[in-house]
């Protein structure tokens, strides 16, 4: 008798979704499918607004990066005005994506999936929370928290706001950073370098030991997509995009957001509202790739930052060469983190950063445009069609989170077959496929967070789609 296990909502991911594992008559998984069940509609209701306020209409999508949307949206309004930015609003955008990269992946590392590396994968789902980690490690829990702190402050020092700045417009930034707030960062980052190397050797100390996870935990062949410098280097903002495989080979390079629909197609299913892009050429799903910490990691050649470098060095010698493996998204961020507070040292210097020549003013000059950066979680796009008044008439938003789609169904149908069998569903079980999905760190369009343990909802139904067993956990 085939059988149904819904895990409904997922939690400590940014959002709402569930997961569906499907047991043939033996009991054992036959496929598992993620689902995202929230719907936004900022595509739709974007038509007919000004171009102008789509940056600060687009931040709207979620609160945990909405400074990801800011700068793909004024990228692609600087196509719109075909504008070349003052080099200071360049230097001052990536000043805040390194901030944002920093926040985020703090927010993921130790408050989402660190309870599950420190307090264990069964370990008591009350306490297995950024709660329960404060109370068992108050001085690691205080390190991330601050970590997190500072690249919001940056945030904040830039676009007065943490959530939500409307800083970055079409044509460059409203404002350059002062003098005290470029102070305020010379002064936090020596502590922040400090959390971050704790960080790093203590997730390497225990990769050993999960041995298990990085063989089940999303390890499979993908191709892997990102932006890269013009020299190869690790890139968060500009450059150009690269495909390779899990070799290690170019499958395609130099290639132009301008021309995005030429190598990726994006295809549906009625059982999820998240849209599967797919590299074109393969077709669909045989296309599946990877973005991200892991992906733009395997594509790039080095950080250009000296510990940085060093550390991928090791990174890669541990990963085998090529990171196939999705656990190594964990390990992959805390990497990014580091590039990107020795990034951060180098601008802070820049006299550019307090000049006050930020913006470049022009009129609509083109009736489409197409701006790509790389969130936290991977490449992002965004591409408008205009009126002659700068009036949206259409928009196509491909979200870094989405590009993960087929991988991240991929990786809870591996977990699945490998750790559930049969009736016997414990905790532990549904909680590492979960953690699956949290190597991603998906952002699904929300900005709403539970406190301390979230619902979690399972169901089983027999081949006739009847319910024949229940779990609520309140």
């Amino acid at each position: 008798m085939s059988r149904t296990v819904v895990i409904d909502p997922v939690t400590r991911i940014e959002g709402h979704a569930k997961i569906s594992i499907f047991l043939d008559d033996s009991g054992s998984v036959e496929d598992a499918r993620f689902h995202v069940v929230e719907y936004r509609g900022f595509e739709k209701f974007c038509e007919g607004r000004p171009m102008w306020e789509m940056a600060g209409i687009t931040a709207r999508i979620c609160g945990i990066c909405p400074v990801s949307h800011l700068l793909a949206s004024a990228k692609t309004g600087d196509k719109i005005l075909a504008v070349a930015i003052p080099p200071a609003a360049e230097k001052l955008r990536r000043l805040m994506n390194l901030a944002q990269i920093t926040q985020s992946h703090a927010l993921s590392f130790f408050h989402l999936s660190s309870p599950d590396f420190l307090l264990g994968w069964d370990s008591d789902p009350a306490k297995r929370n950024v709660f329960g980690l404060i109370e068992a490690n108050p001085e690691l829990a205080r390190s991330g928290i601050r970590l997190r702190q500072f690249g919001q402050q940056i945030i904040e020092l830039l676009g007065a706001k943490k959530i939500h700045a409307a800083w970055t417009v079409p044509g460059g930034v409203r404002s350059p950073l002062s003098e005290e707030g470029r102070q305020w960062i010379r002064d936090r980052l020596p502590e922040s370098r400090a959390t971050l190397n704790i960080a790093l050797n203590l997730f390497k100390d225990l990769l050993d030991q999960f041995s298990t996870e990085v063989t089940t935990f999303g390890k499979f062949p993908s191709l892997f997509m990102g932006l890269v410098g013009e020299d190869g280097s690790w890139e968060h903002y500009g450059g150009h995009i690269r495909f390779t495989d899990s070799q290690g080979n170019i499958v395609a390079d130099h290639l132009n957001e301008d021309n995005y629909k030429d190598f990726i197609g994006e295809s549906v299913e009625k059982w999820t509202y998240l849209k599967f892009p797919y590299y074109k050429p393969l077709g669909y799903p045989d296309g599946i790739y990877r973005v991200g910490p892991l992906a733009r990691l395997n594509i790039c050649t080095h950080f250009g930052t000296p510990e940085a470098d060093r550390e991928l060095q090791e990174y890669r010698q541990r990963a085998g060469g090529v990171a196939t493996s999705s656990f190594f998204y964990h390990y992959a961020r805390l990497l990014e983190i580091l590039a990107s507070l020795e990034h951060i040292e180098r601008l802070i210097d820049d006299p550019d950063i307090v000049s006050k020549h930020t913006r470049a003013k022009a009129g609509i000059n083109a009736l489409e445009g197409i701006g790509v950066s790389e969130a936290p979680r991977g490449t992002l796009f965004h591409h408008y069609q205009v009126d002659e008044n700068g009036l949206i008439k259409k928009v196509n938003l491909i979200i870094a989170t989405g590009n993960n789609n087929l991988a991240m169904n991929q990786t809870v149908a591996q977990i699945a077959k490998h750790y559930i069998q049969g009736n016997q569903l414990t905790e532990g079980m549904l909680n590492r496929v979960e953690a699956g999905i949290r190597c991603y760190d998906p952002c699904l369009s929300c900005s709403t967070h539970a406190a301390g343990q979230m619902p979690l909802h399972i169901q089983l139904f027999d081949s006739n789609n009847q319910l024949i067993d229940e779990v609520l956990r309140d």
